[in-house]
């Protein structure tokens, strides 16, 4: 069984348990394994980033975290799934990290995402290196609720797959990075963030929207499949869609393949880039 690394600059050891994953790198989320303490992190971190969330969160997450009914405790994936399920047909899986593309590709391409089991530890609450359950869990899943941007999540799986035969990986990661990890939406209130990067992370998400600095460029899908990002930093720019449908009509009415073709052996437009063709979101 193949076993990815830890998206970091150097290779990570992965810390989940790879050996009890199925085929698929589905595993049992054992829910008497979390200890008291385990429980008390995901609590301390469910606090302390909701309190973020009036002032820096797309409204369908905030509408999605709560219809998921949360509590102190580390969630059930399998309450969880039964919720998803009767809102937009998608469902939980647990998996033991990071798992592999192709089957990842799978799994959202059937509407099922694959969620961490083991949480980070008290020491590294603030930062580290893999997703954990708080990443993946707080992150991504509230929006799974939300019928466009799950349509878009499950249209991305099945462009993966087809990326994986085209050689487009390394492009196709970019369009994960900057809407499903770092996305940016334009509300009637401001710039508000959808992507979990940003939404499971105190320091990103009072960065993304308050920072001076990042140059919020408004989403392009070639310009996003052609941009370079940062992956143990804060980033550098970020990307501003309207509403989720713009990413299910980008990721319906696009043809891949030529792009791949064009752009795969070009150097990719660095981190902090704006380009004179580039439309810039204000704060």
């Amino acid at each position: 069984m193949d076993q990815p690394q830890a998206p970091a600059q150097s290779p990570t050891r992965l810390r989940g348990d790879y050996a009890r994953a199925g085929t698929d790198y589905t595993v049992d989320q054992d829910y008497s394994q979390y200890s008291h303490d385990e429980h008390g992190i995901w609590s301390e971190l469910l606090h302390r980033q909701s309190a973020l969330l009036p002032r820096y969160a797309a409204p369908a997450f905030i509408a999605g975290l709560h219809s998921l009914q949360l509590q102190d405790a580390i969630p059930d994936f399998a309450q969880v799934s039964a919720i998803l399920r009767r809102r937009t047909r998608w469902e939980l899986v647990a998996v033991p990290g990071l798992i592999p593309e192709r089957e990842f590709f799978e799994h959202l391409a059937h509407r099922r995402f694959p969620v961490t089991v083991w949480l980070r530890r008290r020491d590294e609450i603030d930062y580290l290196a893999e997703p954990d359950l708080f990443h993946d869990f707080f992150g991504h899943v509230p929006l799974l609720t939300d019928p466009a941007y799950a349509e878009f999540v499950e249209l991305y799986g099945h462009a993966g797959q087809r990326a994986i035969e085209l050689g487009g990986l390394k492009m196709l990661a970019r369009l994960y990075w900057y809407s499903i990890e770092f996305g940016l939406l334009e509300t009637a209130a401001g710039l508000r963030a959808y992507g979990a990067g940003i939404l499971s992370s105190f320091a990103e998400a009072r960065y993304a929207i308050d920072s001076p600095v990042p140059p919020r460029i408004r989403f392009d899908l070639q310009r996003v499949l052609r941009s370079a990002y940062l992956i143990d930093d804060l980033q550098r720019n970020y990307f501003v869609v309207r509403s989720f449908k713009e990413l299910v009509d980008a990721a319906v009415n696009t043809d891949f393949a030529p792009l791949y073709a064009r752009y795969r052996d070009q150097p990719a437009i660095a981190v902090g880039t704006v380009l004179p063709t580039d439309s810039v979101v204000e704060t």
